[in-house]
C-alpha cells in the first residue's frame, strides 16, 4: 500500500486545515518544496500536493510555490486543487504532476470526468469528498446530493487511475479513518482506492490496508510528529496495492 505525504499549500505556505476550513489554517512551511523534501528524504515515492487557494476560490496565488515544489521533487507527484478543465490538466501535467486530482468538474458533468479519464490514461485520479456520504464540491463548500458510491460507479468506465475517498468530517482531526465508508467504496468499484482523512496512527494504516485500500494519504499526523514516515512506510508495505 503506497502512503502519501501530504503537502497542502495555502497563500505559497504548506499548511493544514480541519475539516477543510480555511479559518484553521495552522502553517508548518514558509517554503513547501522544504515539506517535500523532508519527505523525500524519508522514503516517500510519492506526495499528495494540494493547492488549496485553488480549491476554495479558483485563485492562483499559489502557483509559484506549487511549481517550484514541482520543479525541485525527485518522486512522483499527485496535484490536486482547482483541476476544473482539461486545459488545467495540461498545464498540471507539462509542469511535472504525474497524476492530477480531479473532483468538482467530475461531479458537475460525470460524462466529461470519464472522456477525461480515457483521454489522460492512469493519469486522472477521481476525488470523492464525502459528507454524510453525499460528494461535496467547491472546496468543500457544497454537498452536491450525489452519493459516493452512486459517482464511483458511473466514473468507473472510464477507469481512472484511482479513487480518492475522503471522510472530510474527519479530515485534519486525527479521528481515525471512515473504515466502513472505504470498503463501500471498494465493494462498489474495480478501481484503487486511495483513503484520506483522520488517520492518526500506524494502527490506522495497518486497519486501510486490511480493509483493501491501495494507497493512504497522511498529513497531521506526520507534521503534529504522532508517527514518522519510516514507520508508516513500513506498517503500509505489509498489505498489496494496485497503484505503481
Amino acid at each position: 500500500m503506497i502512503v502519501f505525504p501530504a503537502v497542502d499549500i495555502k497563500n505559497g505556505r504548506c499548511v493544514r486545515l480541519q475539516k477543510g476550513r480555511p479559518e484553521t489554517a495552522k502553517k508548518y512551511y514558509d517554503q513547501p518544496w522544504r515539506a517535500a523534501a523532508l519527505w523525500q528524504r524519508s522514503g516517500a515515492s510519492w506526495l499528495h500536493v494540494v493547492d488549496l487557494d485553488g480549491a476554495l476560490a479558483q485563485d492562483h496565488c499559489s502557483d509559484s510555490a506549487v511549481e517550484e515544489l514541482l520543479e525541485r521533487s525527485e518522486i512522483k507527484v499527485q496535484l490536486g486543487g482547482g483541476m476544473r478543465s482539461e486545459d488545467d490538466i495540461e498545464r498540471a501535467v507539462a509542469a511535472g504532476a504525474e497524476r492530477v486530482v480531479v473532483g468538482t468538474g467530475a461531479v458537475r458533468d460525470p460524462h466529461w470526468a470519464v472522456r477525461l479519464c480515457l483521454s489522460f490514461t492512469e493519469r486522472i485520479v477521481i476525488a470523492l469528498d464525502a459528507e454524510n456520504g453525499l460528494v461535496c464540491t467547491e472546496g468543500w463548500k457544497c454537498r452536491s446530493g450525489v452519493g459516493v458510491e452512486e459517482l464511483a460507479e458511473t466514473l468507473q468506465e472510464g477507469r481512472p487511475a484511482a479513487f480518492l475517498y475522503t471522510d472530510i468530517a474527519r479530515d485534519g482531526m486525527l479521528s481515525h479513518p471512515n473504515f466502513r465508508g472505504v470498503e463501500s467504496l471498494l465493494e462498489c468499484t474495480e478501481r484503487p482506492v486511495i483513503a484520506s482523512g483522520g488517520v492518526s496512527s500506524l494502527k490506522d494504516i495497518e486497519e486501510l490496508g486490511a480493509c483493501g485500500a491501495d494507497g493512504v494519504i497522511t498529513g497531521k499526523a506526520l507534521y503534529e510528529g504522532r508517527f514518522r514516515l519510516e514507520d508508516a512506510l513500513e506498517a503500509a508495505a505489509k498489505f498489496g496495492s494496485r497503484l505503481e
